[in-house]
């Protein structure tokens, strides 16, 4: 806040507060800022935020509404200033970002140095109880801090004063919610002085009052207090525990002081992170790749159960204590049942008590599909403990309550996703489809197969539907297990269903919230999948072909694209001879003629021959296509159709195409990617017809030098394209930036493409790029102007 006031002259500032925001609005709002609403007026807008997962749709926006307005400008339009905090411990390694440590240079420490000097002349004895200075000066040394917060050593756990329990309020919330606050109307309410302007806060806070600090935001705010840093809090929060004032017992105290009727938007919002809050850790695993990963809980909950544990059990209560008192006081509120759910089926194996809490939070929140994940974890987890003696009944009768949970879940979370809505259902957010349910419908079947198995094999050809349940009830020993005919009959299909829009899901996109999605939904998805499709082969010759595809995961078209991240060349092979089998029947569908061409694409990518040579022909003879056909075959036209390298005069009507795939996958599938960043599935080489193209998997084994390593390529920055072998297996295309639009240009024809960084459209003039092809069709990567284009002696970064 300080950076944007010393430089308000000098740019339009602004800060962007909260997560639940229209980003497009967002956007319009810093074009407006930046325009002040005249042409004439233009300023570059320096806006702060916090929210690192929109950086980059945030500049695609601003880049989209700046060409809309058709704006001329000379001078940057925005700087992003981007401030996130991480506990100790807890680094985002992240390309162009500054972190901040708690170590000084020593330059710096020399400069601290020099103002301790000058602030003792000034201040005298008064500036040692400048902490916040003080604890910098010291390089942030815990023997000061300790110092600092001596008179709370040999403080008794009995017959504590009031205002020995405000300290410990305040150092319970800066602690655990740094930048959090009382109001001080707030603490002399607590103190109850009966005479107010007579005693300052201040006054009656000694000899705690140089802990902390008042301060006001602005002549009309009121008064606000905190301890006077957030390392003091900590070792305050410490030496109090230590003294007997524990956490937990601070914590009550505390709620049961200052949330009796009405509890202020600002202080519900720091119990719920003090609460409810879980931090990201960062976890680097043996190949040296860094994961990220959410905390169990929140630090306090964790911090009560660790150092209140002499007796494991209580340890544990005492958390449960503090969350009970957190959720009868916020009624409404689901959160703090659903945390106790969680601490109730983690922590305490109580699956009863688990159960109850996670349909309290569903009552208070019937909307959120994220508070209703909740109960189907509750039971998942249930199933995956259940002993090895748990009888079929029970196992299928714990089965069906996870799955209904879940699947009640995905309904939830598909209204959400379609209103564009999230958490209470009334502000508009940049909100990705929770796919929580669907996964963990996944994971409920597949530990229903397996102890399933561990009693029976026989119930393997049961869940393959190889046999009917009927058929075999006798053989199971228990005839009662009839009931649960209708959950069994349908669980093949829908474990395919699912583990088929994964497919789709992780083939075509990415998260664009978190670094990647976790690679382990692709292979518990994948291990489901095969479990349930089984080996038994079908007698029909087209079934069995089908069926084959199937236990190679290439039923579909984005399974077939998958081939050269989880098939050998021999599988792709017979792949490839198998939908030319699909292809041949007289009842075939015309996706298999897609899917064969796919195939074929996969065997050249592998260095293979196709295996056949009239797998082209056949599908340039269907066109051309019909508008409502699926993307993936518009796609295909348009891979067949796009000119050549040198090639000047287009054969075919690009822009058409262009328009037939885009307006495809707006039917089907721009609802289900809405806030993911969609990945190339091919880039344009040299070369002609299909062998020219490129799939990107064998760009990322070239960018990881590693087949076997799984591919955490981010597309996103172009950095892939630095690379000298990449960029050799890839023809650089012609085009021109105009009005912040960029076009491919052959001889007099231009052709408007989508571009993959937005900024690299800053610059008009002509450039070269890679060409890339999502479900949604071409895109330019890697866009580089060319500074002398008559002689195309120089090409730089735009």
């Amino acid at each position: 806040m300080q950076v944007l006031w010393d430089l308000r002259k000098t740019f339009r500032c602004a800060v962007l507060t909260g997560s639940t925001l229209d980003i497009t609005k967002v956007a319009q709002d810093v074009v407006s800022l930046f325009t002040a609403g005249s042409h004439g007026h233009q300023k570059t807008v320096l806006l702060l935020l916090n929210d690192e997962f929109i950086l980059d749709i945030l500049q695609d926006r601003i880049m989209e509404e700046i060409a809309e307005q058709d704006i001329e400008i000379d001078l940057p339009v925005v700087i992003l200033l981007n401030c996130v905090r991480s506990s100790d411990g807890i680094i985002h390694q992240k390309a162009k970002s500054i972190i901040l440590k708690k170590a000084l240079s020593d330059r710096e420490q020399a400069d601290f140095d020099m103002k301790k000097e000058e602030l003792g002349r000034r201040f005298g004895d008064r500036c040692k109880q400048f902490h916040g200075f003080n604890i910098l000066q010291s390089n942030f040394s815990q023997a000061y801090i300790r110092n600092a917060c001596a008179t709370l050593e040999h403080i008794k756990r009995t017959n504590k004063p009031l205002k020995m329990q405000l300290a410990a309020f305040l150092s319970l919330l800066n602690a655990y919610v740094p930048g959090s606050y009382l109001l001080e109307s707030q603490c002399l309410d607590f103190l109850r002085h009966e005479d107010e302007d007579d005693f300052s806060l201040e006054d009656q806070m000694q000899p705690f009052s140089h802990l902390i600090v008042t301060f006001q935001q602005g002549e009309r705010s009121e008064k606000k207090v905190r301890m006077a840093h957030n390392m003091i809090a900590q070792c305050c929060t410490e030496l109090l525990a230590n003294a007997g004032v524990t956490r937990s017992d601070t914590t009550r105290h505390f709620l049961n002081s200052f949330c009796r009727s009405y509890v202020p938007p600002y202080l519900l919002g720091f119990i719920k992170d003090m609460l409810n809050k879980r931090e990201i850790k960062i976890i680097e695993d043996p190949t040296g790749v860094i994961n990220e990963k959410k905390e169990t809980f929140s630090r306090l909950i964790q911090d009560i159960t660790k150092t209140e544990d002499d007796d494991k059990k209580k340890g544990k209560s005492q958390s449960l204590s503090v969350l009970k008192v957190a959720s009868k006081k916020f009624d409404d509120n689901p959160l703090f049942p659903q945390t106790l759910a969680r601490l109730y089926y983690i922590e305490k194996e109580d699956y009863n008590e688990a159960e109850i809490w996670a349909k309290e939070a569903k009552r208070r929140a019937p909307w959120s599909s994220y508070v209703a994940d909740t109960l189907g974890q509750v039971h998942k987890i249930h199933l995956k403990n259940l002993k090895v003696s748990a009888k079929p009944r029970e196992i299928l009768q714990l089965a069906q309550k996870g799955i209904e949970a879940f699947e009640d879940e995905e309904r939830l979370a598909e209204n959400e996703h379609m209103k564009g809505k999230q958490g209470d259902g009334n502000k508009k957010v940049l909100c990705a489809l929770n796919t929580r349910g669907l996964f963990g419908y996944l994971e409920v079947c597949t530990l229903l197969y397996d102890h399933l198995i561990r009693h029976d094999e026989l119930w393997k050809q049961v869940l393959t539907k190889t046999v009917s349940l009927g058929s075999v009830l006798k053989s199971l020993g228990d005839e009662k297990l009839f009931r649960f005919k209708e959950l069994i009959n349908r669980l093949r299909d829908l474990v395919e269903k699912r583990s088929e829009f994964f497919d789709t899901f992780l083939t075509y996109s990415y998260s664009v919230v978190k670094k990647e999605d976790p690679s382990y939904i692709s292979r518990k998805t994948i291990e489901c999948y095969k479990k349930y499709v089984g080996d038994a082969e079908p007698n029909d010759q087209l079934q069995k072909a089908f069926h084959k595809v199937k236990q190679k995961l290439a039923v579909t078209s984005p399974g077939v694209l998958s081939c050269l991240e989880r098939c050998t060349r021999s599988d792709t092979k017979d792949i490839a001879v198998w939908w030319k089998e699909i292809c041949q029947h007289k009842h075939s569908a015309t996706h298999a003629l897609l899917n064969y061409v796919l195939a074929n694409i996969m065997l050249i990518n592998m260095k293979e021959p196709p295996s056949s040579s009239d797998y082209q022909s056949s599908f340039t003879e269907k066109m051309p296509l019909a508008p409502e056909m699926q993307p993936e075959f518009h796609m295909l036209a348009l891979l067949l159709c796009w000119p050549t390298d040198g090639e000047d005069e287009l054969a075919s009507d690009l822009p058409h195409l262009i328009q037939n795939i885009l307006h495809s996958y707006e039917q089907e599938y721009k609802s289900l990617f809405r806030s993911r960043y969609l990945r190339p599935i091919f880039f344009l080489g040299p070369g002609q017809g299909l062998n020219r193209l490129v799939h990107r998997r064998n760009l990322e084994i070239l960018w990881t030098q590693d087949a076997l390593k799984a591919s955490n390529t981010n597309w996103r920055n172009d950095d892939i394209f630095r690379n000298p072998t990449v960029k050799d297996k890839l023809l650089r295309v012609k085009g021109v930036v105009r009005n912040y639009r960029l076009y491919a240009t052959f001889g007099s024809t231009e052709i408007k493409l989508d571009v993959n960084q937005k900024d690299s459209l800053w610059n008009s003039g002509h450039v070269f790029f890679y060409l890339g092809f999502t479900i949604s069709g071409p895109v330019a990567y890697n866009v580089k102007v060319i500074t002398n284009y008559k002689t195309h002696n120089e090409v730089v970064w735009v």
